[in-house]
Formats: C-alpha cells, structure tokens, sequence
C-alpha cells in the first residue's frame, strides 16, 4: 500500500465529486454490468486520501443479498497502492457484514484489471460472452474498445469468497 494514503467511507457531501469523477473518467453518470444499471454517485463508496488530504481514488459498491459487488473502482496514480487500499476496504466491509461473496466485474479487454483483481485472491467465475452488446443498449457510451485497441464484446465476473 502506498504509504500515506488512507480510506475512509464517502461522505454525503462528496457525492458530486463522484458523479464528476465518474462524467470524466467513465463518459457517463452510470455503470452498466450483467443487465444491471447502477448510479455509482448514489452507492456506498470509500474514498483514498494521501497525506495532505488529496483525493487519490474512489470505490463504489453495491451492498446486496449475499454479495458485495463492487461497482467501479478508479485510482488516480497508478501503482502506488490506491486500488489496493480501496479493494481491501471493501473485503472488509463484506466480511462485516457477513456477505459470502465479493463480486466485480470488468471487460474482455481489461487484461491489466482482470490482473490485479486476480493478485487480490479473485477468481473468475464466469464470462459472458457478446453481453457488451446487450450493455450498449443501455449504455450507448460504452466504447467500441478498450485497453490497447482491443474490442469490448464481453462482461468477466471475478469473485472472492472472504
């Protein structure tokens, strides 16, 4: 973990800063995954800070039945521990409130991602073949592709089990 950065819930008050986060980072003010639409600004959320009270990154979850699926997760330096620090805070919220299961889900073409949730204990449990197709009925924003030029076309579940 990068050293000075700390987690905390998100506050009330910062729940435009999400949604600012999210138009900028993620085109969009929404989350679409496995049929599901979510508004990350509206969901529970930690919050990195580093030493001097920066912002640093933000982790959106969505807290239900048996799951804790995280939603979106954004660091804003990379590789100093921020996604880390963010990840096991929610592998803790779920293991306190008992939750079986932490989900998250990412794209075909998130090989860096599928990696590191991978180096956390994740596992992937299913993909779901040409769903982005289904996504971008919702979502029209969703790109065509990704990381490296890659085509978007299906959904990958990882899961970790606390």
């Amino acid at each position: 973990m990068s050293v000075g950065v700390r987690v905390r819930p998100l506050r009330v008050d910062e729940r435009e800063w999400v949604c600012a986060v999210m138009l900028e980072r993620w085109g969009d003010e929404t989350a679409v995954g496995h049929g599901l639409v979510w508004r990350p600004a509206e969901l529970d959320a930690f919050v990195a800070q580093d030493d001097d009270g920066t912002r640093v990154g933000v982790l959106t979850y969505d807290a239900r039945e048996d799951a804790l699926e995280i939603v979106t997760i954004d660091a804003f330096r990379p590789r100093e521990g921020i996604g880390t620090a963010l990840m096991l805070a929610a592998i803790e919220r779920a293991h306190d409130a008992a939750a079986q299961r932490v989900v998250v889900m990412t794209t075909n073409d998130n090989e860096p991602a599928i990696a590191f949730y991978e180096h956390l204990g994740f596992r992937v449990t299913e993909v779901r073949e040409g769903a982005i197709e289904e996504a971008r009925a919702i979502k029209p924003s969703i790109p065509p592709t990704g990381v490296g030029g890659t085509p978007i076309t299906d959904e990958v579940l990882l899961e970790l089990r606390p």
